[in-house]
């Protein structure tokens, strides 16, 4: 007989189903996510409609009598049932079913039938329509139905069900004092209510365009709970101990100041100056760095990291991509090793023991400036005593990555450091962090995701760049665009040509580089012609970009890899093959290549027709305008704000129902209440976060 204490088998947890598995990948894990999982549309199952009656292309429901059901081979095997009330016939045609649906709408069985009507050649019919058996006196609806965002593993009928079931267990309590709710809006219960079962009477159109005063009670709520989060977070940082950076005169920032062969753009020491002031704080700087393509960040970045560097600090720079790691890299080395500092080198292509060397002089503090790409951020990489972190092109990062960054940047020490009392006598201190990007944000934006965030920007390009004129040609003008080339080429002018694509994919009918590449080489019979793209090894691409920097090679084709960081003077024509397939930011980065010199420049978008009602308003936004932030204000109209969050939201948007356009009003009363709910009703600030953004909220602090 076994011990009765000895140890029992784990019971096996039980398998998850498809619909269970489909419902976690939609984030519906808490009853307040199926609550808030709201319709996309409804379908009025609340009244019949003869079968005489029914229009053409207009969805409606019908109930009648099955009077024939039989499987039919014409063109293809095909179930046809026919269908009749007191007004007339009606033919439900299937193209896919099963033995079950055949039994289940045998004759005699009364049907209720809703989908499209249309005139076919046997009269009136409905294909593929949504069939319920029923008995005479089977009620109708008393409710619009729902029909939810969802999934093939996710039966709607299944997700019904789970939201009434979660919708009523939800605790909707209000949790915003009298008085701060907007007026004219109903309770955050009585919204829901009516949002996921509006009556006959409700307005569809109002529903639809989410005017409604029910749906206008939700946005409020998210953009409050957004706006609370980025509040909280930006005073949590405030009570972090980061060390306080402060150039010392005749420092290593006058010298770079001194040596630069340019000047500063007024905008340039403007935004230097309020980096400045942040990094001589001991809390930890959380500043995005904004301007326009070619507008000169990274000499605010040089000189943001000569100031941690003279004050006895690493400083680490971290880009997205290793073409856009390595011109930061030449660039800063050519400023800043003249005077004296030790700069690392750390991206995925280094290896073996020059790879060690680096991490070595990171970890040892004998490199004061550290580069690279997503390397940075390894496991292996360590610092001595890392004082400002610099994140470029900072959308082009995933949460992980950003949150990873911040952690392990921490810095142990607390030397030179009086950490307030509040903070503990050993609080560890933070890196002071800098976000650059090149895609400038527009102020509903700025208001919203980025409300955490100081913004510095730079909106005022440097001296003697040239003008950039847009053209937009079909791709019947493509031999015109050709011999636009010959001649640019032979008046010793160096061209771009952008392909989005490497080689030949069934799934999109692209031209490819390789294949352009050719035809160019073929076309332009004693001009240099080069090839870069994303699937050659890092040497090979260096030595592509060498020889077009240089000025030895005429044409460059290149798929996307040049978007940003390539700075190269002289070349002064851009060619955008299929135009129409690439987003208006990525556009006007890559016509931000040309222009970065003292020759006039174009930009030539080349698209196949037909274009859609996006691709058209794309190319319309670059041939209208050069400005950055006209650009990304287009932007954010035409596909809304995913584009700048880059990876922010970890593939689910923190903003669901609100627009930043349309719902201005209620953003700047969700600012404005934001700082009393948290002073003086902390515990209700804290539940609606929860309520709203759950785990969520740490994505915005990243």
């Amino acid at each position: 007989m076994p011990e009765a204490d000895a140890p029992t088998a784990a019971a096996p947890k039980p398998s998850k189903s498809a619909p269970q598995k489909a419902m976690e990948k939609l984030g519906l894990l808490r009853d307040i996510d199926l609550a808030l999982h709201l319709p996309l549309r409804y379908e009025d199952e609340t009244r019949l409609t003869p079968i005489a009656d029914l229009r053409e292309g207009v969805a409606a429901q019908v109930e009648g009598v099955v009077v024939d059901c039989q499987v039919e081979l014409r063109s293809r095997r095909q179930l046809l049932v026919r269908l009749k009330d007191d007004s007339g016939t009606l033919l439900l045609r299937f193209l896919h079913f099963y033995p079950a649906q055949q039994r289940q709408m045998s004759a005699a069985t009364r049907l209720r039938v809703r989908g499209e009507a249309r005139v076919g050649f046997f009269g009136r019919e409905m294909v593929h329509p949504v069939v319920k058996v029923v008995d005479e006196d089977t009620p109708l609806a008393q409710a619009l139905t729902p029909v939810y965002p969802t999934s093939a593993q996710l039966p709607q009928a299944y997700l019904r069900k789970a939201v009434a079931s979660g919708l009523a267990r939800a605790d909707l309590r209000e949790l915003l004092p009298a008085g701060t709710v907007p007026a004219g809006l109903p309770s955050l219960k009585e919204a829901l209510h009516f949002l996921h079962h509006p009556p006959p009477s409700a307005s569809l159109a109002a529903l639809e365009d989410h005017s409604h005063p029910a749906w206008q009670r939700l946005k409020f709520e998210e953009l409050l709970a957004q706006q609370l989060s980025q509040l909280q977070a930006q005073r949590e940082r405030a009570l972090l101990a980061a060390p306080a950076l402060r150039a010392g005169p005749g420092g290593l920032h006058e010298k770079l100041l001194a040596a630069l062969p340019f000047t500063l753009t007024g905008a340039q020491q403007r935004v230097a100056e309020e980096i400045a002031g942040d990094l001589a704080r001991p809390q930890p700087m959380h500043r995005l760095l904004q301007g326009d393509v070619g507008s000169g960040k990274t000499v605010v970045a040089a000189l943001a990291a000569a100031v941690a560097i003279d004050a006895g600090w690493q400083c680490a720079l971290m880009a997205p991509t290793e073409i856009l790691a390595e011109q930061h890299f030449r660039k800063l080395v050519d400023w800043l090793e003249p005077l004296g500092l030790k700069i690392a080198w750390i991206t995925g292509s280094v290896k073996g023991k020059a790879r060690q060397k680096m991490l070595d002089a990171a970890a040892s503090g004998e490199a004061q400036l550290v580069i690279g790409t997503h390397a940075v951020i390894e496991d292996k990489v360590g610092f001595a005593r890392l004082g400002l972190a610099i994140i470029d092109e900072q959308h082009r990062f995933g949460v992980a990555q950003r949150l990873a960054l911040r952690n392990k940047l921490k810095a142990g020490a607390t030397e030179g450091h009086e950490p307030q009392a509040a903070r503990g006598p050993a609080a560890p201190l933070e890196p002071h962090m800098l976000m650059m990007s090149a895609t400038p944000i527009p102020r509903t934006l700025a208001m919203t995701y980025f409300a955490d965030l100081d913004v510095s920007t730079i909106d005022e390009l440097p001296p003697g760049r040239s003008p950039i004129v847009t053209k937009v040609f079909t791709e019947s003008k493509r031999e015109d665009v050709i011999d636009k080339i010959r001649g640019a080429v032979a008046d010793g002018a160096q061209v771009y040509w952008v392909c989005p694509l490497v080689e030949e994919s069934e799934a999109v009918d692209l031209r490819n580089a390789t294949e352009t590449h050719a035809e160019l080489g073929a076309a332009l019979p004693g001009a240099s012609v080069g090839l870069l793209h994303g699937r050659m090894s890092p040497a090979d691409k260096a030595a592509v970009m060498a020889e077009f920097s240089a000025g030895r090679m005429s044409v460059l084709v290149a798929t996307t890899v040049i978007e940003v960081g390539v700075d190269v003077p002289n070349a002064s024509l851009m060619v955008i093959e299929h135009a129409e397939r690439f987003g208006l930011a990525q556009l006007h980065q890559l016509r931000g290549r040309v222009g970065r010199g003292a020759k006039a420049s174009v930009c030539v978008l080349i698209y196949t027709p037909p274009l859609s009602d996006t691709g058209k308003a794309r190319l319309k936004a670059m041939a209208e305008t050069t400005d950055g932030f006209e650009i990304a204000r287009r932007d954010l109209d035409i596909r809304g704000p995913g584009e700048f969050m880059g990876s922010r939201q970890s593939g689910a948007e923190l903003l669901r129902f609100a627009d930043l356009q349309e719902d201005a009003p209620l953003l700047v009363a969700a600012r404005r209440l934001a700082p009393e709910l948290l002073d003086r009703h902390p515990a209700a600030a804290a539940a609606q976060v929860r309520r709203w953004l759950g785990t969520k909220a740490e994505y915005l602090k990243a």
